[in-house]
């Protein structure tokens, strides 16, 4: 053994809950810890490689020793979070099943146990190397004991570094220890002696002992009485700083040697664990381990079609087929801009042909009459490359990406090589070892045949074989009606939408710019101004040094970092320097530049001449649309520099107008329905303005005496109930003390009693089932609704409550959209509808068109499906966005 790697689990655990927030497995447990543990350990192990290394724990009642010496040792330390004490054992069981020994030794603490293990590795003639961020362990150091600090990207800590880092060298830390005190160990130290102070006097005196042996030569009355009265104190404080070297460890080399582990266990134990990187990174599997036993993973059959007379015998074959499987390989993950490169082809999991595509007229004639159902991954965005390339299709039998989402929409990975890895075990080719990454990425076109065939084929192989998987869940999970008749017929609808797509107007847009980038120079003028120097706005650190240093700025409570500087801490100090709103102003302005007026022109496309954005299904947890590439649902409705921004958006012909749909209030409508409450129903069915009718209700007052700012006040109350917001949130948004909030929250409840009661069912119904469910049948998964830590578990109730509000407010606008494509299709209008913002549709239509096609869309926008409340859509006729 000529190198030992000591690490402390403790330390890593503590790190890393702390570091990764709200990371949980499938039963809503948190894992966290255990995540930044495993990833720690494997970068000790890829760094270092080394053959000898062990995870060292607390031991139970490690604390009784230095107890004994002072009985307020760690006294006012808080106990582990209660999500955490799990995460110790697991990873117990991670290092028992990669071959790590652990040691964890009742009645002591780990830098104990890890003192006395360097020291027994040094007398082998080894060189030791403690890995944690304790810095009484730099104690220790010495020509053959290191520490490796985890945070600092495993800084190698030496006799010269501890002198850099703390200003004395190892053989003084013990003494700099018992100086100072340990606030976090409750180690008391001198009173008013910090570290400055520590470092100097023993750069001075060299020791504890030959200070307090002459304390009159230390300089300062004060210091020297300290000195004296505290005598005893700092020569306890440094009985508990110094480490306990004589722990009983194992003193055999091998126990220490990283050991054979246990692959297969390993790989279940991260299936539980849901941690999907771990596992592809630990390469294929066999799939008798997974949750299903659909079909044997390790056997297929993939086929190149490499002649005239091969195509033809496959596309008969296919012809022939109640449902086909197809995947496109192409140049570019951007549809619209995607060259095909080759088709892959599935009837059932096994089996798979890849036609590289050379413009056959074969494939163009199967597509243009084939009479099946096809179905893949994702099938939106292979539909555009082959409308793009003159093969349409005609029916969508089964995407696996709208089912995996359906199925688990809490999940944010629904890609096709995460989903193989869950459900079958399956490491698939990473595309990456075919086309390369950076600067030196290929296309598709350019990596070798064979290799294209194998990567497609197995992507189509394993569509076939989630889909027979999906097909069962969903109807296992009562999810059919939803997956048939929502997303599945609304997923050629988006595709056409996004074939449509929209007009900017470029030149337009330019002038806006300009006009903004006079406005920040301004900005950036009036703020340099009040502060008498010029600096960098965009860098928080300078930003954070003029505020705080320069001009003395109090750092708010909520700055959590040293730099702190974002929107709440300006807006916060903004309330007492008006500087800080002119640096809101100007970052608002900044962005709105960047994010849209710079970046939206490099979107358009350069043969249509418009903006094709991309609109996900298979993102947000509620069953709303989100938008990308770029996101046109985030530009500022209510700003005037983003209503400027919208009205660059305009019809691409003359004599034609935009259509703007909206619905109305319809979350609190959808409450009013849920809940059934008296009052609230009242309000939507007799026409009331909503909010002051609330108002009205709150502050006991008629609802013609009810002011605007009560009003406004009613209407935050309003919205903050849909997404479980409390007096705290409530307060901070309205600018009133928690009492007032906490006060107006239960006037509200008070006077809508149902409403109250309807939340809590919410919440009851999700602990009870661990779901949340829309009107039309949609489940949110919510296992995180009895998860031990209070925040995620008050963010998993705050879901309960939002989700059936605003996910049945998706499902009312998607069926709604289903309808008006249905209807406008077989009428042969002319117009389009373009973009779905939330609540909202868009339609660019011909001005003969536009009164017709209002009336009909406000008519079947409100009659999707009826509730206790009349729906309310909102129609506007413009010749751009902005008058939308």
């Amino acid at each position: 053994m000529d190198k030992i790697y000591i690490i402390d689990a403790v330390n890593y655990l503590f790190r890393s809950y702390y570091a990764i927030r709200s990371m949980t497995n499938a039963k809503g447990e948190s894992v966290n810890a255990l995540y930044g543990f495993i990833r720690s350990v494997q970068k000790v192990i890829k760094t270092f490689q080394p053959t000898h290394l062990v995870c060292v724990f607390d031991g139970p009642d490690n604390k009784k020793s230095r107890k004994a010496l002072f009985a307020d040792y760690k006294m006012h330390r808080k106990g582990a979070p209660e999500d955490l004490f799990p995460q110790f054992d697991w990873a117990g069981t991670f290092c028992e099943l990669t071959g790590i020994s652990v040691l964890c030794v009742d009645g002591v603490e780990a830098d104990d146990t890890m003192a006395s293990i360097a020291l027994w590795a040094k007398k082998q003639g080894a060189k030791a190397y403690l890995c944690s961020s304790d810095k009484d362990l730099a104690q220790l150091v010495d020509e053959d004991i290191f520490v490796l600090h985890p945070h600092k990207d495993h800084q190698l800590v030496n006799a010269d570094n501890v002198k850099q880092l703390y200003n004395v060298r190892p053989d003084q830390m013990l003494d700099y220890l018992a100086i100072m005190g340990d606030a976090s160990d409750n180690i008391p130290g001198l009173e008013g002696f910090g570290p400055k102070t520590a470092a100097a006097l023993l750069e001075e005196f060299g020791t504890l002992d030959n200070i307090l042996a002459h304390p009159e030569k230390v300089k300062g009355e004060k210091k020297q009485e300290i000195l004296r009265t505290q005598k005893e104190r700092a020569l306890l404080s440094r009985d508990l700083a110094r480490l306990d070297t004589a722990v009983e460890i194992p003193k055999e080399v091998f126990f220490y040697k990283i050991k054979e582990g246990d692959p297969k266990n390993l790989r279940t134990f991260y299936h539980e664990m849901h941690f999907s990187s771990l596992l592809r990174e630990m390469g294929e599997a066999p799939s008798s381990e997974g949750k299903k036993k659909v079909r044997n993973t390790d056997k297929h059959e993939y086929h190149l079609i490499e002649d005239a007379a091969a195509l033809d015998k496959l596309l008969k074959r296919l012809a022939q087929a109640k449902e086909v499987g197809v995947d496109v390989e192409t140049t570019s993950e951007k549809p619209m801009l995607a060259e095909l490169v080759g088709i892959g082809f599935c009837l059932e999991p096994g089996e798979a042909w890849y036609v590289p595509w050379q413009g056959q007229k074969e494939l163009l004639h199967f597509f243009a009459t084939a009479q099946c159902g096809f179905f893949g991954h994702n099938l939106k965005y292979d539909l555009h490359v082959l409308h793009n390339h003159g093969m349409p299709l005609h029916k969508i039998g089964f995407d696996t990406i709208l089912a995996s989402y359906l199925l688990q929409p809490q999940n944010r990975r629904h890609n096709l090589d995460d989903l193989a890895l869950e459900k079958f075990r399956r490491v698939k080719i990473p595309l990456e070892s075919l086309i390369g990454k950076g600067k030196s990425q290929i296309t598709m076109r350019e990596v070798p045949v064979e290799k294209v065939k194998e990567y497609c084929c197995e992507d189509i192989d394993y569509t076939a074989r989630l889909k027979e998987f999906f097909e069962e869940e969903l109807e296992t999970r009562k999810l059919e009606k939803v997956f048939h008749e929502i997303e599945l017929p609304l997923l050629p609808i988006l595709a056409k939408m996004e074939q449509e797509g929209i007009y900017l107007d470029a030149e337009k847009l330019a002038d806006i710019g300009a006009e903004q980038l006079r406005a920040l120079q301004k900005l950036e003028t009036k703020i340099f101004a009040e502060v008498g120097e010029e600096f960098n706005l965009n860098s928080p650190k300078q930003l954070s040094e003029v505020l705080f240093q320069k001009l003395g700025m109090k750092k708010p409570s909520r700055a959590k970092t040293e730099y702190a500087t974002g929107a709440e801490v300006l807006e916060e100090l903004a309330e007492e320097y008006p500087i800080a709103g002119l640096i809101l102003e100007y970052r608002t302005l900044e962005k709105l530049r960047t994010t849209y007026i710079e970046a939206l022109p490099t979107s358009i496309h350069p043969k249509t001449g418009r903006i094709h954005c991309t609109f996900n299904q298979s993102v947000a947890a509620t069953g709303r649309l989100s938008c990308q590439d770029p996101n046109l649902q985030n530009i500022p409705v209510r700003a005037p520099e983003g209503i400027a921004i919208r009205s660059c958006f305009r019809p691409q012909k003359k004599g034609w107008s935009f259509v703007g749909a909206d619905y109305s209030q319809i979350e609190l409508r959808l409450l009013a329905h849920f809940s059934e409450d008296e009052e609230l129903l009242r309000a939507f069915n007799e026409g009331e303005d909503v909010h002051a009718y609330t108002a009205s209700l709150v502050f006991n007052l008629p609802i013609t005496m009810v002011t605007p700012e009560m009003r406004n006040q009613a209407k935050t109350v309003n919205f903050g109930i849909l997404y479980g917001q409390g007096p705290f949130g409530l307060a901070k948004q309205l600018g009133i003390s928690m009492q007032e909030a906490a006060s107006f929250i239960k006037t509200y409840f008070e006077r809508y009693p149902k409403v109250s009661r309807y939340l809590e069912a919410c919440k009851e119904e999700a602990r009870r089932t661990g779901l949340a469910t829309t009107l039309t049948g949609r489940q949110r998964p919510i296992p995180e609704i009895g998860n031990q830590n209070p925040q995620i578990r008050a963010a998993a109730e705050r879901l309960a409550i939002n989700t059936p509000l605003q996910g049945t407010a998706a499902d009312l606008i998607k069926q709604a959209m289903i309808a008006i494509d249905r209807e406008m299709a077989a009428k042969g209008w002319k117009g389009k509808m373009i973009l779905q913002i939330h609540d909202e549709l868009i339609f660019e239509v011909p001005d003969e068109e536009a009164l017709l096609i209002s009336k009909f869309v406000k008519k079947a926008m409100e009659n999707v499906f009826p509730l206790r409340v009349p729906i309310e859509v909102h129609i506007a006729i413009g010749k751009n966005w902005a008058e939308c």
